[in-house]
Protein backbone atom coordinates (compact mmCIF):
# COMPACT_ATOMS: atom_id res chain seq x y z
CA UNK A 1 0.00 0.00 0.00
CA UNK A 2 1.29 3.46 -0.94
CA UNK A 3 1.81 5.56 2.44
CA UNK A 4 1.61 9.70 2.01
CA UNK A 5 5.32 9.57 1.50
CA UNK A 6 5.19 7.77 -1.72
CA UNK A 7 1.66 9.83 -2.96
CA UNK A 8 3.77 13.14 -2.04
CA UNK A 9 7.14 11.13 -4.55
CA UNK A 10 4.06 10.10 -7.12
CA UNK A 11 3.29 14.38 -7.78
CA UNK A 12 6.96 14.86 -8.33
CA UNK A 13 7.81 17.72 -6.42
CA UNK A 14 10.31 18.47 -8.31
CA UNK A 15 8.23 19.56 -11.14
CA UNK A 16 6.65 22.34 -9.05
CA UNK A 17 8.66 25.43 -10.03
CA UNK A 18 7.85 25.00 -13.71
CA UNK A 19 4.13 25.76 -11.98
CA UNK A 20 5.23 28.50 -9.61
CA UNK A 21 7.29 30.06 -12.57
CA UNK A 22 4.88 31.23 -15.10
CA UNK A 23 2.66 32.48 -12.31
CA UNK A 24 5.44 34.69 -10.89
CA UNK A 25 6.27 35.82 -14.57
CA UNK A 26 2.92 36.56 -15.14
CA UNK A 27 2.26 38.63 -12.02
CA UNK A 28 5.64 40.37 -12.67
CA UNK A 29 3.84 41.94 -16.16
CA UNK A 30 0.71 42.54 -14.30
CA UNK A 31 3.09 44.76 -11.35
CA UNK A 32 4.56 46.67 -14.24
CA UNK A 33 1.61 48.18 -15.19
CA UNK A 34 0.69 48.86 -11.85
CA UNK A 35 -2.48 46.02 -11.92
CA UNK A 36 -1.18 43.38 -9.58
CA UNK A 37 -3.98 41.67 -8.09
CA UNK A 38 -3.01 39.23 -5.12
CA UNK A 39 -5.92 37.28 -4.69
CA UNK A 40 -6.11 36.74 -8.49
CA UNK A 41 -2.32 35.83 -8.44
CA UNK A 42 -3.07 33.53 -5.71
CA UNK A 43 -5.89 31.86 -7.63
CA UNK A 44 -3.86 31.47 -10.64
CA UNK A 45 -0.86 30.16 -8.60
CA UNK A 46 -3.78 26.95 -7.58
CA UNK A 47 -4.90 26.19 -10.90
CA UNK A 48 -1.11 25.79 -12.12
CA UNK A 49 0.36 23.37 -9.22
CA UNK A 50 -2.96 21.31 -8.91
CA UNK A 51 -2.91 20.94 -12.76
CA UNK A 52 1.12 20.32 -12.80
CA UNK A 53 0.26 17.74 -10.22
CA UNK A 54 -2.51 16.34 -11.92
CA UNK A 55 -0.28 15.88 -15.55
CA UNK A 56 2.02 13.88 -13.26
CA UNK A 57 -0.35 11.95 -11.66
CA UNK A 58 -2.03 11.40 -14.99
CA UNK A 59 1.19 10.38 -16.92
CA UNK A 60 1.41 7.80 -13.68
CA UNK A 61 -1.67 6.36 -14.59
CA UNK A 62 -1.52 6.56 -18.20
CA UNK A 63 1.82 5.06 -18.52
CA UNK A 64 1.64 2.41 -16.01
CA UNK A 65 -1.63 0.83 -17.44
CA UNK A 66 0.60 0.63 -21.18
CA UNK A 67 3.82 -0.65 -19.02
CA UNK A 68 5.92 1.95 -20.31
CA UNK A 69 7.30 2.44 -16.27
CA UNK A 70 8.14 -1.38 -15.92
CA UNK A 71 11.82 -0.75 -16.27
CA UNK A 72 12.08 2.95 -15.31
CA UNK A 73 15.08 4.77 -14.18
CA UNK A 74 13.41 7.87 -12.99
CA UNK A 75 11.79 8.96 -9.96
CA UNK A 76 9.10 6.61 -8.41
CA UNK A 77 5.55 6.21 -10.64
CA UNK A 78 3.26 4.56 -8.26
CA UNK A 79 1.36 2.53 -10.65
CA UNK A 80 4.44 1.19 -12.52
CA UNK A 81 5.73 0.24 -8.94
CA UNK A 82 2.41 -1.27 -8.01
CA UNK A 83 2.56 0.49 -4.54
CA UNK A 84 -1.17 1.76 -6.12
CA UNK A 85 -3.81 0.36 -7.98
CA UNK A 86 -4.57 2.45 -11.26
CA UNK A 87 -7.85 3.40 -10.22
CA UNK A 88 -6.91 5.32 -6.91
CA UNK A 89 -3.90 7.03 -9.09
CA UNK A 90 -6.47 7.97 -12.04
CA UNK A 91 -8.90 9.03 -8.88
CA UNK A 92 -6.19 11.36 -7.70
CA UNK A 93 -5.52 12.77 -11.11
CA UNK A 94 -9.14 13.95 -11.58
CA UNK A 95 -9.27 15.37 -7.82
CA UNK A 96 -6.35 17.67 -8.21
CA UNK A 97 -8.09 18.83 -11.82
CA UNK A 98 -10.99 19.73 -9.68
CA UNK A 99 -9.27 21.53 -7.29
CA UNK A 100 -7.92 23.25 -11.24
CA UNK A 101 -11.27 23.17 -12.43
CA UNK A 102 -12.85 25.45 -9.02
CA UNK A 103 -9.90 27.97 -8.69
CA UNK A 104 -10.32 28.47 -12.55
CA UNK A 105 -14.40 28.91 -12.53
CA UNK A 106 -13.79 31.59 -9.67
CA UNK A 107 -11.09 33.55 -11.91
CA UNK A 108 -13.37 33.02 -14.97
CA UNK A 109 -16.50 34.55 -13.04
CA UNK A 110 -14.46 37.52 -12.08
CA UNK A 111 -12.46 38.58 -15.35
CA UNK A 112 -14.29 36.41 -18.11
CA UNK A 113 -16.14 33.69 -18.65
CA UNK A 114 -14.07 32.52 -22.05
CA UNK A 115 -11.59 31.51 -19.92
CA UNK A 116 -13.31 28.57 -19.07
CA UNK A 117 -12.52 27.46 -22.52
CA UNK A 118 -8.93 28.10 -21.86
CA UNK A 119 -9.00 26.10 -18.69
CA UNK A 120 -10.82 22.95 -20.61
CA UNK A 121 -8.03 23.07 -23.33
CA UNK A 122 -5.16 22.97 -20.86
CA UNK A 123 -7.05 19.98 -18.83
CA UNK A 124 -7.74 18.49 -22.31
CA UNK A 125 -4.04 18.80 -23.13
CA UNK A 126 -2.99 17.50 -19.47
CA UNK A 127 -5.10 14.27 -20.01
CA UNK A 128 -3.94 13.50 -23.36
CA UNK A 129 -0.19 14.05 -22.81
CA UNK A 130 -0.25 10.28 -22.08
CA UNK A 131 -4.12 9.38 -22.14
CA UNK A 132 -6.24 8.38 -24.58
CA UNK A 133 -5.77 5.97 -27.38
CA UNK A 134 -3.55 8.27 -29.46
CA UNK A 135 -1.90 10.11 -26.97
CA UNK A 136 0.26 12.87 -28.35
CA UNK A 137 3.04 12.20 -25.79
CA UNK A 138 3.79 9.54 -27.38
CA UNK A 139 4.12 10.94 -30.96
CA UNK A 140 6.82 13.50 -30.05
CA UNK A 141 4.84 16.63 -29.44
CA UNK A 142 4.69 16.65 -25.62
CA UNK A 143 7.59 19.67 -25.81
CA UNK A 144 5.08 21.79 -27.95
CA UNK A 145 1.93 21.81 -25.56
CA UNK A 146 4.30 22.39 -22.49
CA UNK A 147 5.54 25.41 -24.45
CA UNK A 148 1.61 26.40 -25.46
CA UNK A 149 0.35 25.44 -21.95
CA UNK A 150 2.91 26.00 -18.95
CA UNK A 151 4.67 28.98 -20.86
CA UNK A 152 2.92 31.10 -22.82
CA UNK A 153 -0.95 30.07 -21.64
CA UNK A 154 0.20 30.35 -17.88
CA UNK A 155 2.32 33.24 -17.84
CA UNK A 156 -0.22 34.97 -20.78
CA UNK A 157 -2.87 34.36 -18.78
CA UNK A 158 -2.00 34.91 -15.52
CA UNK A 159 -1.35 38.38 -16.91
CA UNK A 160 -4.34 38.64 -18.36
CA UNK A 161 -6.74 37.76 -15.41
CA UNK A 162 -5.05 40.94 -12.82
CA UNK A 163 -4.79 43.41 -16.23
CA UNK A 164 -7.98 42.36 -17.91
CA UNK A 165 -6.54 44.07 -21.05
CA UNK A 166 -3.86 43.17 -24.38
CA UNK A 167 -2.85 46.28 -23.77
CA UNK A 168 0.98 47.54 -23.78
CA UNK A 169 1.52 44.02 -21.23
CA UNK A 170 0.78 41.93 -24.40
CA UNK A 171 3.92 41.62 -25.73
CA UNK A 172 5.86 41.69 -22.63
CA UNK A 173 3.94 38.48 -21.27
CA UNK A 174 4.29 36.60 -24.75
CA UNK A 175 7.95 37.08 -24.24
CA UNK A 176 7.96 36.22 -20.85
CA UNK A 177 5.70 32.96 -21.70
CA UNK A 178 8.42 31.89 -24.45
CA UNK A 179 11.03 31.77 -21.60
CA UNK A 180 9.31 30.56 -19.30
CA UNK A 181 8.24 27.32 -21.58
CA UNK A 182 11.30 27.38 -23.21
CA UNK A 183 12.73 26.10 -19.87
CA UNK A 184 9.95 24.12 -18.65
CA UNK A 185 10.33 22.35 -22.39
CA UNK A 186 14.23 21.93 -20.91
CA UNK A 187 12.95 19.93 -17.96
CA UNK A 188 11.07 17.59 -20.25
CA UNK A 189 13.63 17.28 -22.47
CA UNK A 190 16.19 16.35 -19.96
CA UNK A 191 13.43 13.68 -18.89
CA UNK A 192 12.76 12.25 -22.15
CA UNK A 193 16.56 11.93 -22.52
CA UNK A 194 16.83 9.96 -19.77
CA UNK A 195 14.30 7.47 -21.13
CA UNK A 196 15.08 6.85 -24.33
CA UNK A 197 16.56 3.55 -24.40
CA UNK A 198 13.47 2.35 -22.35
CA UNK A 199 10.73 5.15 -24.26
CA UNK A 200 11.83 3.08 -27.64
CA UNK A 201 11.69 -0.45 -26.30
CA UNK A 202 8.00 0.58 -25.11
CA UNK A 203 7.07 2.11 -28.09
CA UNK A 204 6.84 5.38 -26.68
CA UNK A 205 8.28 7.87 -29.50
CA UNK A 206 9.13 11.50 -27.70
CA UNK A 207 11.36 13.86 -29.31
CA UNK A 208 14.27 12.50 -27.78
CA UNK A 209 13.66 9.24 -29.38
CA UNK A 210 12.63 10.91 -32.54
CA UNK A 211 15.89 13.35 -32.29
CA UNK A 212 18.56 10.68 -31.04
CA UNK A 213 20.47 11.34 -27.99
CA UNK A 214 22.94 14.02 -29.68
CA UNK A 215 20.59 16.25 -30.83
CA UNK A 216 18.64 16.11 -27.58
CA UNK A 217 21.33 17.20 -25.61
CA UNK A 218 21.92 19.49 -28.49
CA UNK A 219 18.04 20.92 -27.81
CA UNK A 220 18.34 20.90 -24.18
CA UNK A 221 21.23 23.64 -24.52
CA UNK A 222 19.44 25.79 -27.50
CA UNK A 223 16.13 26.13 -25.10
CA UNK A 224 18.16 27.26 -22.37
CA UNK A 225 19.61 29.87 -24.84
CA UNK A 226 16.15 30.82 -26.29
CA UNK A 227 15.17 31.72 -22.23
CA UNK A 228 17.89 34.04 -22.08
CA UNK A 229 17.49 35.50 -25.28
CA UNK A 230 13.63 35.84 -24.25
CA UNK A 231 14.43 37.39 -20.99
CA UNK A 232 16.26 40.32 -23.09
CA UNK A 233 13.31 40.95 -24.96
CA UNK A 234 11.18 41.79 -21.82
CA UNK A 235 14.03 43.85 -20.46
CA UNK A 236 14.08 45.78 -24.18
CA UNK A 237 10.40 46.43 -23.92
CA UNK A 238 10.21 46.97 -20.79
CA UNK A 239 13.11 48.04 -17.83
CA UNK A 240 16.93 46.82 -17.57
CA UNK A 241 15.95 45.54 -14.26
CA UNK A 242 13.97 42.55 -15.94
CA UNK A 243 17.47 41.20 -16.70
CA UNK A 244 17.96 40.42 -12.59
CA UNK A 245 16.53 37.19 -14.37
CA UNK A 246 19.71 36.18 -15.54
CA UNK A 247 20.42 35.04 -12.10
CA UNK A 248 18.77 31.55 -13.54
CA UNK A 249 22.34 30.95 -15.43
CA UNK A 250 23.44 29.86 -12.05
CA UNK A 251 21.59 27.04 -12.21
CA UNK A 252 21.53 26.25 -15.85
CA UNK A 253 25.22 26.75 -17.03
CA UNK A 254 26.05 23.74 -14.70
CA UNK A 255 22.76 21.30 -16.17
CA UNK A 256 24.20 21.96 -19.66
CA UNK A 257 27.67 20.31 -18.65
CA UNK A 258 26.34 17.51 -17.55
CA UNK A 259 23.38 17.01 -20.46
CA UNK A 260 26.19 18.29 -23.00
CA UNK A 261 29.30 16.00 -20.59
CA UNK A 262 27.20 12.99 -21.79
CA UNK A 263 25.45 11.96 -18.38
CA UNK A 264 22.83 9.33 -18.95
CA UNK A 265 20.13 7.31 -17.08
CA UNK A 266 20.28 8.39 -13.15
CA UNK A 267 22.93 11.02 -13.64
CA UNK A 268 20.43 12.82 -15.75
CA UNK A 269 17.86 13.08 -12.79
CA UNK A 270 19.86 16.14 -10.79
CA UNK A 271 19.55 18.37 -14.09
CA UNK A 272 15.67 18.11 -13.78
CA UNK A 273 15.86 20.13 -10.15
CA UNK A 274 18.50 22.43 -11.35
CA UNK A 275 16.59 23.40 -14.48
CA UNK A 276 13.34 23.36 -12.79
CA UNK A 277 15.16 25.78 -9.95
CA UNK A 278 16.45 27.43 -12.98
CA UNK A 279 13.23 28.33 -14.49
CA UNK A 280 12.11 29.50 -11.15
CA UNK A 281 15.04 32.17 -10.77
CA UNK A 282 14.50 33.00 -13.94
CA UNK A 283 10.49 33.76 -13.23
CA UNK A 284 11.20 35.54 -9.80
CA UNK A 285 13.90 37.40 -10.91
CA UNK A 286 12.17 39.10 -14.07
CA UNK A 287 9.08 39.45 -11.99
CA UNK A 288 11.31 41.41 -8.57
CA UNK A 289 12.80 43.63 -11.59
CA UNK A 290 9.69 44.07 -13.25
CA UNK A 291 7.95 44.82 -9.76
CA UNK A 292 10.48 47.51 -8.79
CA UNK A 293 11.08 49.32 -12.11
Amino acid sequence: MATAAHWLAGARPRTLPAAVAPVLAGSGVAAYDDAFVGWKAALALVVSLALQVAVNYANDYSDGIRGTDDERVGPLRLVGSGLATPGAVKRAAFLAFGVAGVAGLALAATTAWWLVAVGLLCVLAAWYYTGGSKPYGYLGLGEVMVFVFFGLVAVVGTTYVQTETWGDTGWPAVLAGCGVGALACAILVVNNLRDIPTDTVSGKITLAVRLGDRRTRAFFAVLVLLSAAALVGVAVLTTPWALLGLAFVALAVPACRIVLGGAVGPGLIPVLQQTGLAELLWALGCAVGLAVA
